[in-house]
C-alpha cells in the first residue's frame, strides 16, 4: 500500500473543500488516503498515456461501509468521485479531473467465500484477478477470466468494464461470470445483491445494470462469481493459414470435431508474430513455414481420462488435407505451450517497442471478420501509404485488436496525428458490418463521442435517462461512457 503520509509542506488540495478532505480522512483512517505527489502520480497516469489525471486526493477505503460514508460525504458536498481498480484500463475510464477525488479499492481485496458445491466464489472488488484464479485452482476449480493484466487488475474493474479476454469463446465475457453484486449508489446507499442464484426472475436485472457501467452508476464493492470444473487436460496448436477465411473454416471444424472443447482461438498476422519474436526474449517462431496469417488453438477438458492430443492432431490433419492450413504444430510440453502463449500475449508490448501504433478494439460477427480485416487494411493503406497493419485477437468471438504500426519512414509524432481519422475509417467499416466500436475495453473517456456518433439514438436516450435517474447529481465518474445531460 502506498504511503499515506503527506510530504512536509503539503496541504489539503486547493480544489477541494478542506472540511470535506478532513471528513474523508477521518472515515478511512491514516492508512486510507494519500495526497503525496509520488503516489498521486501513479494513480493519475493511465496505460496508454493519452490522458493525465489531476486528482489531489486518493482514498483507500477498507470496507463497504467506508465506501458508503465517503460517497455520502461527496454527494452532499457536490464533489465527484472516480472509482479506480488496478488502473490497467485502456480508455481513460479511471482518470480524475481537477477537483475530483479518486477512490481506489485495493485494500478491499479479501476472498470471502469459496463454495465448491455451488461452484461460486464471493470476493471483495479489490481482489486481484490472478489471486482469484489461484484460489479457485486450490479448490480444484476454475475462474476462467484471463487477461494480460491479470497480475494487477482488480475484479471490480473487470466487472465495471465487462472485460473479455482469452476464454470468451468457451465461457463468455465477465458479465456471464457474475451471479451477484454489492454496490454503493451515488447517494451512499448500499445495494446488497450478493446472490448465488442461477435463476431469479423478480423484475429488472439490477446486476446487469452495473456490469459494464464503468463506475458511472455505482461503485461495486463485492461480487459473487461463477466457477467451473478445473481443466485436467489441454492441447495447444499453432498453425499457418493461407488467409483469414481459412481461419473461420478451421474454427468451425475444430468446434465440431472436438465437441466444442475450444477454450481459445486466436488469430494474428505474420507481422504481429514477427514483432513478438523480434522484440521479446524467449519467443521463438513455432513454424518454419511463412504464411500471411497464423492461429493458435487451445482445447481443454475436465474429464479425468481424456487424451486431447490425438483429438487436436486429427483436426489439424483434416484441416491440412482440406487446405484450411498450410502447416501446424501441437505443443508437446508445457515449455512449448508457454512459448505459444508468450507470442500471442506479447504482441501489444512488442508493437510498443517497434514504435508508434494506432489501436482499435472492435468486434463484428465472426463471419464478418475477413471483410473487416480486408476492407480495414485497404482503407488504412490508402490513408497512410506504408502503414503496417498488425491485427490480432480473439477471432472465435469476433473481437479483433485492429492495430497499425507506423510506416518505417514516418516519425512517430507524425503518424499519431492520423489517430482520429483512422479510427473513423475503421469504425465506419465496423458499423457497416454490424459490429461494435468497443469489444472489451469499454468506452471510458476515449470513446464517448464515438458512442454518440454510432449508437442508435434510442440507446443514447436510454443511457442518459439511466444516468440521470440513478446519479442525478453526476457524482460518480462524470464524463465517462455517456454525457450526463
Amino acid at each position: 500500500m502506498p504511503s499515506s503520509v503527506p510530504p512536509k509542506g503539503s496541504h489539503p488540495a486547493s480544489f477541494l473543500p478542506a472540511a470535506l478532505v478532513k471528513q474523508l480522512q477521518a472515515v478511512v483512517g491514516p492508512r486510507g488516503w494519500s495526497m503525496a505527489p509520488d503516489v498521486l502520480e501513479k494513480h493519475n497516469s493511465e496505460a496508454r498515456n493519452k490522458f493525465t489525471g489531476q486528482a489531489e486526493l486518493v482514498l483507500y477505503p477498507a470496507s463497504t461501509l467506508e465506501v458508503a460514508k465517503c460517497v455520502k460525504l461527496c454527494h452532499d458536498a457536490g464533489i465527484a468521485l472516480v472509482p479506480q481498480g488496478g488502473n490497467t484500463g485502456r480508455c481513460g475510464g479511471a482518470v480524475a479531473d481537477q477537483g475530483q477525488i479518486l477512490i481506489n479499492l485495493a485494500r478491499m481485496d479479501k476472498i470471502l467465500e469459496t463454495d465448491a458445491r455451488d461452484f461460486t466464489m464471493t470476493v471483495q472488488s479489490g481482489a486481484i484477478l490472478q489471486n482469484i484464479q489461484q484460489t479457485a485452482e486450490e479448490h480444484d476449480l476454475l475462474f476462467p477470466l484471463s487477461l494480460g493484466a491479470q497480475g494487477t487488475c482488480q475484479i471490480g474493474g473487470n466487472i465495471a468494464t465487462n472485460a473479455g479476454g482469452l476464454n470468451v469463446i468457451r465461457y463468455g465475457n465477465t458479465r456471464d461470470l457474475v451471479l451477484g453484486l454489492e454496490v454503493v449508489l451515488a447517494d451512499g446507499t448500499i445495494w446488497n445483491g450478493l446472490s448465488k442464484l442461477r435463476k431469479d426472475n423478480t423484475g429488472y436485472d439490477l446486476r446487469d445494470l452495473f456490469i459494464g457501467a464503468e463506475g458511472t452508476l455505482g461503485i461495486i464493492t463485492a461480487c459473487t462469481l461463477k466457477l467451473f470444473p478445473r481443466p485436467r487436460h489441454l492441447a495447444t496448436a499453432w498453425v499457418a493459414l493461407p488467409n483469414v477465411e481459412a481461419a473461420l473454416d478451421l474454427l468451425a471444424l475444430a468446434r465440431r470435431d472436438t465437441g466444442d472443447a475450444i477454450a481459445a482461438f486466436e488469430l494474428m498476422s505474420q507481422f504481429a508474430q514477427d514483432l513478438a519474436v523480434r522484440h521479446l526474449p524467449n519467443c521463438v517462431a513455432p513454424l518454419q513455414t511463412r504464411a500471411p496469417w497464423y492461429a493458435m488453438i487451445e482445447i481443454t477438458s475436465s474429464r479425468p481420462k481424456d487424451n486431447l492430443l490425438p483429438v487436436l492432431e486429427n483436426v489439424l490433419e483434416y484441416a491440412l488435407e482440406s487446405g484450411f492450413i498450410l502447416d501446424g504444430t501441437v505443443a508437446q510440453s508445457e515449455k512449448q505451450r508457454t512459448n505459444l502463449w508468450a507470442i500471442r500475449e506479447g504482441i501489444p508490448e512488442a508493437q510498443t517497442r517497434e514504435g508508434g501504433s494506432i489501436k482499435h478494439d472492435v468486434s463484428v460477427p465472426v463471419s464478418a471478420v475477413p471483410a473487416l480485416i480486408e476492407r480495414g487494411i485497404e482503407q488504412a493503406q490508402k490513408r497512410i501509404p506504408g502503414i503496417r497493419p498488425c491485427p490480432f485477437g480473439h477471432v472465435g468471438d469476433g473481437n479483433i485488436h485492429f492495430n497499425f504500426s507506423q510506416p518505417e519512414n514516418m516519425p512517430k509524432a507524425d503518424f499519431l496525428t492520423h489517430w482520429d481519422a483512422l479510427n473513423r475509417d475503421i469504425h465506419d467499416i465496423v458499423a457497416e458490418l454490424g459490429g461494435s466500436i468497443s469489444a472489451e475495453h469499454g468506452i471510458g473517456r476515449l470513446k464517448v463521442a464515438e458512442l454518440e456518433h454510432y449508437a442508435d439514438m434510442a440507446k443514447i436516450r436510454l443511457l442518459k435517462t439511466l444516468k440521470q435517474a440513478i446519479d442525478p447529481e453526476n457524482i460518480l465518474n462524470p464524463g465517462k461512457v455517456v454525457a450526463h445531460k
